[in-house]
């Protein structure tokens, strides 16, 4: 880590006003005699579902090269202890600094371990969420745009003993456009001799997520990718006119309601990924709309297993 940033204070090299004014023996000989409050009988036998740490940056070294991931590391406490030892997930996140990994999932799998085997409690839950550099190609254009995907890993560990099994939720978000269906059944009723391709509405931009139970290790990230664009109007950065456009055009020859979002993000989900999980994988889907013209936002949600929208049937013009 020193090697990478320059920025690791060395305590050993600190300025004078920076050293330990107690020498290390005695601090030792504390460690050794004093109470170790967290396994200290709490004032109230009850065990909590979950305590730990949020609003946390963690460093992953990934193929992209080290990024920023915020987290959410989560154990549950026996009713016999007062608290959990905070610094040890402080310790487990330091341990995995320098290592690699090729994906936030295994990061998360490795972190979700170390930490259960430093606490008390059985049960430990770590949500990861960050970005990944995407670059793609403009429709029309051909013009390189430097763009982003939200990602996120939702890890679910339990501890049987030494053995600590763990089950991944994969998800992602993007950022996509759609165009208002009643504005424009209105306008076309109101306008019913207008010669245009399409009627006017407003547009709005939506951030859709895809949350999948992987429980087998056979999903991506490129899976969850596939089952979003093939069904929205993704939004990029760099747009000249003619890809702007293109895009608005197919936007409101296509207008979606969030409610149409989730369905059609379902389908393809239950159409590309019946291959490659168990039946009772859960699927969360969730879509918010950005309205242009409202002061509020919408948002739809769905929860389902993946047998439950395997084999949905698509109308003859989808």
């Amino acid at each position: 880590m020193a090697k990478r940033s320059g920025l690791v204070h060395d305590p050993k090299k600190a300025q004078s006003h920076m050293r330990p004014e107690i020498p290390a023996a005695r601090h030792e000989q504390i460690l050794a005699s004093c109470e170790d409050v967290p396994e200290m009988e709490p004032v109230f036998r009850l065990a909590l579902t979950k305590v730990g740490i949020s609003s946390k940056t963690i460093w992953i070294r990934l193929p992209q090269g080290t990024l920023p991931f915020e987290a959410e590391i989560m154990v549950d406490l026996p009713a016999g202890f007062r608290g959990i030892h905070m610094s040890r997930i402080e310790r487990a996140i330091s341990t995995l600094t320098d290592e690699r990994f090729d994906d936030i999932r295994s990061y998360s799998e490795k972190l979700c371990r170390l930490v259960l085997l430093g606490q008390r409690g059985t049960v430990a839950e770590i949500f990861l969420g960050g970005k990944l550099p995407q670059f793609t190609r403009t429709s029309l254009s051909n013009e390189l745009s430097t763009d982003n995907l939200d990602i996120s890993v939702l890890t679910k560990g339990k501890q049987a003993g030494e053995q600590v099994e763990v089950v991944s939720h994969l998800g992602l978000c993007i950022t996509h456009i759609t165009a208002c269906p009643c504005t424009q059944a209105y306008n076309r009723a109101l306008f019913p001799e207008a010669q245009i391709p399409c009627m006017p509405t407003h547009s709005q931009r939506c951030m859709t997520r895809l949350q999948v139970e992987d429980k087998i290790g056979n999903l991506t990230y490129h899976h969850l990718y596939h089952c979003l664009e093939s069904c929205l109007h993704l939004s990029q950065d760099l747009l000249k006119r003619p890809d702007e456009a293109e895009l608005v055009l197919k936007c409101h020859n296509e207008p979606q309601f969030v409610e149409d979002v989730i369905r059609l993000v379902a389908f393809q989900a239950g159409k590309r990924l019946s291959d490659l999980l168990p039946s009772d994988s859960r699927i969360t889907i969730e879509s918010t709309s950005l309205e242009s013209i409202h002061l509020h936002n919408v948002k739809s949600r769905l929860r389902c297993q993946l047998h439950e929208i395997r084999g949905m049937e698509a109308p003859d013009d989808y």
